[in-house]
């Protein structure tokens, strides 16, 4: 009697869990979440103010069904809206889009390793897109978070290449090749590109961060955030890259003499 007594104690446990509201959406006025957008996010300030208010309406929207919870960690409201930037950013272009793959994001103080551990030495991963028993999951290092969004003069941006991930898998692999993004007619130019600007990499020919050469769907997700985070230097060493991510994505992102 006490043994299923207490398997009844637990399943009700672990229910209560899984629907706690871990870290709800901000308890803040539009005004302050705009303040905050528009000191830490670059990309939202430069949106005109229609843009602006239909960023912070999917900002808000992504809160309300993502549980964002630090582990080991301490996060606060700007590291909340970092990541919900970070999501929205990629899909701004498709009003309609929800990340359906998508339930809990956990954040780490630091890099982790494969096994989740934040301690000890040999931890390379900064991001991670959840896969078997940790499907519908995104691991990000706070650190990695903060520094792709105060860092503004670099092409990298970790949580926008996690995202980047997560829109590449919704057609069901992570593959390189967004699918349920690309029109049909660019996919055959979308695969000679990037066979070529691998190569470029490949060959010491490129400015494009070398992890991109990994293979092809690491190459999606790094040009995401070259786009993403310096639109301005994608447009003049590597137009056609930019024009088709354009495309990918629906934006045409301003440059830095634009913005």
């Amino acid at each position: 009697m006490f043994g299923v007594l207490f398997f009844i104690l637990v399943i009700i446990g672990f229910a209560w869990w899984k629907s706690r509201p871990i870290h709800p959406t901000p308890d803040l006025p539009v005004s302050d979440i705009e303040t905050i957008l528009n000191e830490e996010v670059h990309y939202f300030a430069k949106l005109s103010e229609l843009d602006k208010s239909r960023f912070i309406e999917e900002v808000i929207s992504f809160l309300k069904v993502t549980r964002i919870e630090g582990i080991g960690t301490e996060i606060d409201d700007t590291d909340k809206l970092l990541v919900a930037a970070s999501a929205v950013i990629p899909i701004f272009g498709f009003p309609e889009w929800h990340y359906r793959n998508l339930t809990n994001v956990l954040i780490y103080k630091d890099h982790f390793n494969e096994d989740f551990q934040a301690e000890g030495r040999n931890r390379p991963y900064m991001g991670m897109v959840g896969s078997g028993y940790m499907n519908g999951k995104m691991l990000l290092s706070k650190t990695a978070l903060r520094e792709g969004f105060v860092n503004r003069t670099d092409k990298n941006n970790t949580a926008i290449h996690e995202f980047v991930h997560l829109l590449d898998k919704a057609d069901g692999s992570i593959d390189g090749i967004p699918e349920i993004l690309l029109a049909k007619q660019y996919s055959i130019p979308w695969i000679d590109l990037v066979h070529k600007k691998m190569q470029e990499i490949i060959d010491d020919d490129s400015d494009i961060n070398p992890y991109a050469a990994t293979d092809k769907t690491e190459f999606f997700a790094v040009v995401a955030e070259y786009f993403f985070e310096r639109p301005d230097l994608l447009k003049i060493h590597h137009p056609q890259l930019y024009e088709m991510l354009g495309k990918i994505f629906r934006q045409e992102q301003l440059s830095a003499d634009e913005s």
